[in-house]
């Protein structure tokens, strides 16, 4: 026999509440709405990386003197804030760009090379090197097993023609849009 417990994430709500707590214990500690709001926000994937960022806002605010903002808390929680960004997948790209260009997902990975599948694939190339931390060796691969090159000139490809054709650009900054929303 046990006790079954449902736990959730805690939602905005609850770590709005978790920080002004925990800023109550915090002596000489001022920190505006909107950096409490901006930290329960983005904050999100554990209560103690929460608490811990609060400690560390604390700490550098007093060895610094300076005034708590969201630009000082930026600056502060570089590191977790940027890991705390939504990550996107190469399988993500993939599929969102052959939807976009009307194309099947493996022909991503084929070794068809008609234009009405090569270029889509040199975009998702593009945007792969662009919105993910993967090597481009690991691009390669992801993409039927293609060389690192190739995912170089897919991506000097792509860059080159954003320049002079915008209906491209537009559609990579729709693409880079929906995939960061």
């Amino acid at each position: 026999m046990g006790l079954v417990a449902d736990i959730n994430p805690a939602d905005f709500e609850l770590r709005l509440a978790i920080i002004e707590s925990k800023l109550s214990t915090l002596p000489g500690v001022e920190m505006p709405r909107a950096v409490v709001e901006f930290l329960a926000r983005r904050l999100t994937s554990s209560i103690r990386e929460l608490e811990g960022a609060l400690n560390r806002i604390a700490a550098y605010a007093m060895m610094t003197g300076r005034a708590i903002d969201v630009a000082f808390v930026e600056e502060v929680l570089a590191n977790v804030l940027r890991a705390n960004q939504r990550r996107i997948s190469i399988d993500e790209i993939q599929t969102q760009v052959a939807e976009h260009y009307r194309i099947r997902k493996a022909e991503m990975t084929s070794a068809r090379r008609a234009r009405e599948v090569a270029r889509p694939r040199q975009v998702a190339m593009y945007l792969s090197k662009q919105l993910t931390p993967k090597s481009l060796p690991d691009i390669g691969r992801r993409f039927g097993g293609r060389d690192h090159t190739t995912v170089i000139h897919a991506v000097k490809q792509i860059e080159r023609l954003r320049a002079a054709d915008s209906e491209l650009d537009a559609d990579i900054r729709l693409l880079t849009r929906q995939l960061e929303g």
